[in-house]
């Protein structure tokens, strides 16, 4: 199916498919780093070797995996530390982590900008069916692994992550310096939040990944309706 919605928000009854949109990340992922291989004319192989050092990896953390959510963002995380492996001796550490950044947050980034927006545009309070969605995706998406604490009023969601599962899994494969990249990530659906047009402001002032103590997700109504679409 071909939409500006890979994830399928739009019907307003958002339930995450983890194995689904684990698969398509990581398939946009593999094959934007084919293109910088070509691009930077490395070795031929080296996706191929970056897939087969990935199955490794998942094979050897498979002890983490302690719900199914965690079993597909092991998935995920892993893919970074296995691309990460191969592009740093060849491009040093700052390129390889940017050239990490980019396969997994540049490819689907239209998708996932044109999905948020046409869901709060749509929606009748924009507020409450980003809350929805944020509800949805700590309970099917992202699972035990992490923990959350919650402040919950008519005007404001405030979240926070005080235990990460893509942190701890890069910490353990010593790859921590990846964090930062999983947090970038949500920047695809941050910059859609318009406050003016959608009536409620989102705040992240840290993450545990650029040294907080936890990974706050703040929304917060402005108190004034949102603009007419």
């Amino acid at each position: 199916m071909t939409t500006t919605d890979v994830f399928d928000h739009g019907d307003g009854g958002y339930q995450p498919d983890p194995d689904r949109e684990t698969t398509l990340l990581l398939d946009a992922f593999f094959d934007h780093l084919a293109g910088t291989v070509r691009a930077r004319a490395l070795a031929g192989d080296l996706v191929p070797r970056m897939r087969a050092r990935h199955a490794e990896l998942v094979a050897a953390n498979a002890h983490r995996v302690v719900d199914e959510p965690a079993r597909h963002n092991l998935r995920l995380t892993l893919a970074l530390v296995a691309a990460y492996e191969l592009l740093r001796p060849v491009m040093g550490r700052a390129d390889a982590v940017e050239e990490v950044r980019e396969a997994l947050v540049e490819p689907m980034g239209d998708e996932l900008r044109a999905g948020t927006r046409a869901v709060l545009d749509a929606a009748p309070d924009p507020f409450a069916a980003m809350v929805a969605i944020s509800r949805s995706r700590e309970e099917h998406a992202f699972g035990a692994g992490f923990t959350f604490e919650r402040e919950v009023g008519e005007d404001r969601y405030l979240l926070s992550v005080g235990r990460c599962f893509y942190h701890d899994v890069l910490a353990a494969n010593s790859a921590a310096e990846l964090t930062p990249v999983m947090c970038a990530f949500d920047a695809n659906w941050i910059e859609e939040i318009d406050p003016r047009r959608h009536g409620f402001r989102f705040e992240r002032a840290t993450t545990i990944g650029l040294g907080g103590t936890h990974c706050p997700f703040h929304f917060r109504r402005t108190g004034a309706a949102p603009e007419a679409g």
